[in-house]
């Protein structure tokens, strides 16, 4: 298979700018098949800090924060995608998720999946109040602020989103929604 080959519907799934589990996040995408990867600019900025590559099957496309309009959101309008999983999720992406606004890749695909009832996982990265995660020169200890926590804590109400709090709950949130399309078919 070839990348100018797609197959839909196909996973979506947009990169953020945080390091938190970005590792085994592309280790996950990896394992999906048919994937479209949406990579924020901030998240182009982590795989260069972290020294990743996106060095992905051929199955999966890459779409770079390239447009002022976030062009590559117009598949969730054709029923290219049956999930979007957002992962991992900066605070800031998660409270601009919250409050409408969409003026970046990964948050407009998020409207977008919203608009067009895409199921959606969101892995949050700010969910305790304090935590452990990985930095460019290796592990720190974080405490998101209360804002942080409330964001998160509003989006769990949103319709059509799951959002999951630890890498494992994201595996497994993942491999439910395999387990649903598979029935599906």
């Amino acid at each position: 298979m070839t990348k100018k080959q797609v197959v839909t519907p196909r996973w979506g799934w947009a990169l953020t700018g945080s390091g938190h589990f970005f590792t085994e996040s592309l280790e996950m995408i990896r394992t999906l098949g048919h994937c479209d990867l949406f990579v924020s600019k901030a998240a182009a900025e982590v795989v260069r800090m972290y020294k990743h590559d996106l060095n992905l099957p051929d199955t999966i496309r890459i779409f770079k924060d390239t447009t002022a309009s976030a062009a590559p959101v117009g598949g969730f309008y054709y029923n290219v995608y049956h999930t979007l999983v957002v992962a991992p999720a900066t605070s800031n992406t998660v409270a601009k998720a919250v409050y409408g606004i969409s003026d970046n890749l990964a948050t407009n695909v998020f409207a977008q999946a919203g608009k067009c009832r895409v199921p959606t996982i969101v892995f949050a990265c700010d969910t305790a109040p304090e935590l452990e995660t990985r930095a460019p020169k290796g592990m720190v200890m974080v405490y998101p602020r209360r804002i942080d926590l409330e964001n998160t804590d509003k989006l769990k109400t949103f319709e059509a989103t799951q959002v999951v709090e630890s890498l494992a709950a994201l595996q497994e949130a993942v491999e439910r929604r395999k387990r649903e399309l598979a029935e599906q078919a």
